[in-house]
């Protein structure tokens, strides 16, 4: 896609949203970060809020304002998943406390005064995390939504089904009442679920080339999917671990990259054994209207190609 794209990204800093944020930032000829919202997900929100400062200091752009979001989901007690990211959320690289503070102010009024400050479909919405944020600023503000550009989020599975439990993809499980108003909301929805994310696989040889790059960024990264990867590796026992949060950038980036097909997502919000599953009407049995581009499959290599290309060129 040309020109330049003015995004927020709405994240939980894990180490695959770190690597997102990492390309978004090194790629200032496409993307104009006009700020980041944080939100409790992989781990509560403080910790994800010190974790977009860290990654914002290693990357040498610390005039990015971040703003922390929601602390809990709209319904429901929070679940987190240390168990994949360890307890900072961002285990694996030594990363320095950061100088910088967030900015005053709530997130959801930060997305608000944003996409009503810039002009008409100009704004796209980037989703790493649970979608809480999103929800609660359609909410608040629905004279938004039409404002809104699009929303490209990392979430939901159909034929890989779930992450979390057996149904569900973990952004989505964690907060479905807030997944079902986003994709209720009528924006222009790309989604990119377990389906795609399940094929960007970071292999040893993968890690060796961020290693390589004798750059700051670089070697985090390498370090901090060296330290994420071994919870995959042990699930899957796949020649490497997925890397999801990252593809959403990539998309906007290169979506030549990746194939899908229009059609109606819907969110599971009151079943026990599957809350949180994105059904998904691809094969269009039904007449729900479209409501998501939603993307099976992607090429791994030149998404591999693209991120090495970008964060090189970080300090």
């Amino acid at each position: 896609m040309s020109s330049l794209q003015k995004i927020i990204i709405d994240t939980d800093p894990g180490q695959d949203d770190a690597v997102a944020i990492l390309l978004a930032l090194a790629s200032p000829a496409e993307i104009d970060l006009l700020g980041i919202v944080t939100i409790a997900g992989n781990v509560g929100l403080a910790r994800n809020t010190l974790n977009a400062l860290k990654v914002l200091e290693l990357s040498g752009r610390t005039g990015v304002p971040v703003h922390a979001g929601c602390a809990r989901p709209l319904l429901r007690p929070l679940v987190t998943a240390e168990h994949v990211h360890g307890q900072t959320g961002l285990d694996g690289p030594d990363l320095p406390a950061p100088q910088s503070e967030a900015t005053p102010g709530h997130g959801v009024d930060f997305i608000i005064d944003r996409v009503r400050a810039e002009p008409e479909g100009s704004v796209t919405l980037c989703a790493l995390g649970p979608l809480t944020n999103l929800a609660m600023a359609l909410v608040k503000a629905p004279d938004i939504a039409p404002r809104i550009g699009r929303i490209v989020l990392m979430g939901g599975a159909y034929f890989e089904v779930g992450n979390i439990t057996p149904a569900a993809e973990f952004n989505i499980y964690v907060d479905p009442e807030a997944a079902d108003i986003v994709f209720r909301s009528g924006v222009p929805l790309t989604v990119l679920p377990l389906d795609v994310t399940h094929q960007m696989l970071a292999t040893p040889e993968r890690i060796a080339a961020f290693r390589n790059m004798g750059n700051r960024s670089g070697a985090a990264i390498a370090d901090m999917l060296g330290y994420s990867e071994r919870f995959d590796l042990a699930k899957y026992g796949w020649p490497g671990a997925p890397l999801h949060d990252p593809c959403v950038i990539a998309w906007l980036l290169a979506p030549e990259i990746f194939s899908g097909r229009h059609c109606n997502v819907a969110i599971e919000t009151t079943s026990e054994l599957t809350r949180g599953m994105t059904v998904t009407d691809y094969w269009h049995v039904t007449d729900r209207p479209a409501n998501a581009m939603f993307i099976r499959s992607g090429d791994a290599d030149a998404f591999y190609a693209l991120l090495a290309e970008r964060i090189a060129t970080l300090p």
